[in-house]
């Protein structure tokens, strides 16, 4: 059993320290979706944000391996597809006040040095509070998108909530910079 939250990973045999903060976490999250980076530039900026000295890097594909585990709080994946139900880009601003509530503090306002890697508040800490998240406008949210995705019935006041509030519910479709010029033409903007 492990008690300590893990500031460093091991790849071939040799710890390497990695910037915990969920902010950082958050940002490689961020990029790993983005539709203007290929694979190899996902790879290459979730590698050089997670680890200190990403140079000292002798294997980068068990580093991706490590950098995963981490973010899944050091589980490893289940083969059972699930649908989709959150996007932290967009429910952040749904997410951190239930998050802030179980820690008893604004997390955002918990200095982090990037530079140095230090203070912060631990990926798995933020995870922790994140599965705590009772009832709440996120939790609303995340039920609606279960019983869509799954083809269940909405009840009468959840219909009701949904169409009061489809923009926060739905995911938004991100596109590539090149398919986002191509709009503006045809749309004339």
């Amino acid at each position: 059993m492990e008690y300590t939250l893990p500031k460093t990973v091991a790849i071939d045999g040799e710890q390497h320290e990695i910037r915990y903060d969920f902010r950082v976490i958050l940002t490689i999250l961020e990029a790993l979706k983005d539709p203007d980076l290929s694979d190899y530039d996902k790879a290459e900026t979730a590698i050089t944000l997670f680890y200190v000295s990403p140079d000292g890097i002798k294997n980068p594909n068990e580093a991706l391996v490590a950098c995963y585990s981490f973010i899944d709080m050091g589980k490893q994946k289940t083969v059972a597809k699930s649908p989709r139900l959150m996007d932290w880009e967009q429910d952040f601003p749904y997410i951190i006040a239930p998050i802030n509530r179980v820690l008893g503090k604004e997390s955002r306002e918990i200095p982090y040095d990037f530079e140095t890697n230090t203070g912060g508040l631990h990926w798995w800490t933020f995870m922790g509070a994140y599965m705590e998240i009772g009832e709440c406008m996120f939790s609303q949210i995340v039920s609606i998108r279960e019983k869509q995705a799954r083809g269940k019935k909405l009840e009468k006041h959840e219909r009701e909530w949904y169409r009061r509030n489809i923009d926060i519910i739905e995911f938004k479709q991100k596109f590539t910079d090149d398919e986002n010029e191509l709009t503006k033409e045809w749309m004339g903007v």
